[in-house]
């Protein structure tokens, strides 16, 4: 059976996770530090601060920025649940809109006509690796018309006097925007290092920030640090020192740092992420090639003018099929013993957002991407004979339901 996205575990992970083990750092430690370090530099962002999923990571920003009940944050309909659920326990109302007709982003034309002055922020999701249109977006948000009606609760939105843009960088840790990496393209970033992802460690997340100049970043990595650790203003690797085991909770806080154990795991796929990159885009092109000649394959973009993909899913789709032709094409392929997915079941088809008065209707470019879109397995272990297989499963499932 050929998995669908399996993390690469080698004995050079192996060997740095035991010499964590053996340092007696287990928890938030040198390695954590170093590795936050790291994606700082690699982003080219002013400062991260590492987490134990981009779900908590969030979830903490969003409090710390002040959303709330009766603010607005606006986001795709077509994404995974944890980008909507984070709005909702902040006790904000998520907005949903409608992506774009030629990949799977956020449409700006959407986002402009969903703000209102209830609107605090911008979620906008790089699905599958691919960097939303973040020029556009940020300029958005400093036009005239929606900073003057921007209504601000608190020191952060104040100081910034505008709509916040996030990027939801889940999948596209290590993608380009003229020249820029993500983690730098915005405001503030978010990336999972969940087992599935590009660069892992095992469960996991970063917050990368590049607020505006007024803010002090390094104040704000010093209080994140305090906030992802209930609050307490000294982690276990400060207590270390002589004497310095007095510590005070500053706010009651939340509890989602990274260990070192993850950070070890990290830190090697961080050193050797081009040759990841690198290999990922070979399937990509090996795809590009075998399904650019099928009549019945619309291939996904990754890369233009101005942006290249963090290769992270291969969203494959069937022209002219109906959800349930595809779902039959993927029990096909399955039978083949090749695993598939789908990225992802759009947020207004879900039962929790359902019930919420959201509409799949209200969506059709989403519904139209969704319901023919098949994700092809793409990780640094995929050999060529094996992504041969792939292409082979895939042409004769669709053979075998179309024709």
């Amino acid at each position: 059976m050929i998995p669908f996205s399996p993390p690469r575990i080698d004995q050079k992970v192996i060997d740095e996770v035991t010499a964590a083990l053996q340092s007696g750092w287990i928890t938030t430690g040198p390695r954590t530090k170093l590795f936050e370090k790291k994606i700082t530099e690699y982003c080219g962002c002013k400062t991260t601060v590492a987490v134990n999923s981009w779900t908590m990571g969030m979830q903490v920003f969003l409090n710390w920025w002040g959303i709330g009940e009766g603010d607005e944050v606006i986001l795709p309909a077509y994404t995974y649940c944890a980008s909507a659920n984070v709005i909702v326990h902040s006790g904000a109302k998520p907005v949903m809109v409608d992506i774009n007709p030629e990949d799977f982003n956020i449409s700006v034309d959407a986002v402009r006509k969903a703000i209102t002055p209830r609107t605090k922020a911008i979620i906008a999701v790089d699905l599958a690796g691919f960097p939303c249109d973040y020029d556009l977006l940020n300029d958005l948000v400093r036009e005239e018309q929606f900073v003057a009606h921007f209504q601000p609760k608190g020191e952060n939105q104040t100081k910034l006097g505008r709509i916040l843009v996030i990027s939801d960088a889940a999948h596209s840790f290590g993608a380009i925007m003229n020249g820029n990496r993500t983690g730098s393209l915005t405001d503030v970033s978010s990336f999972s290092f969940h087992a599935v992802k590009n660069l892992t460690t095992a469960e996991g997340g970063a917050l990368s920030f590049n607020l505006p100049d007024s803010f002090d970043h390094e104040a704000i990595y010093k209080e994140f640090c305090t906030l992802i650790l209930h609050g307490q203003n000294k982690d276990a690797l400060a207590k270390t020192q002589k004497g310095n085991w007095r510590y005070d909770v500053e706010e009651p806080g939340f509890k989602c740092n990274m260990t070192d154990l993850q950070a070890a795991i990290g830190l090697i796929e961080l050193e050797r992420y081009q040759e990841n990159l690198d290999r990922r885009k070979e399937i990509f092109s090996q795809y590009d090639e075998a399904f650019g000649a099928e009549a019945w394959a619309i291939t996904p973009l990754h890369t233009t003018g101005s942006k290249v993909s963090s290769y992270h899913l291969y969203q494959l789709r069937i022209k002219d099929v109906s959800e349930q032709q595809r779902d039959a094409i993927m029990q096909e392929i399955f039978e083949q013993d090749v695993s598939v997915n789908v990225h992802f079941l759009p947020l207004p088809t879900l039962t929790a957002y359902k019930k919420r008065g959201y509409n799949i209707e209200d969506y059709p470019e989403t519904w139209n991407k969704y319901h023919n879109e098949i994700s092809l397995p793409v990780y640094f272990n995929l050999t060529d004979e094996q992504v041969a297989m792939v292409v082979l499963a895939v042409t004769n499932a669709v053979k075998k339901v179309l024709y």
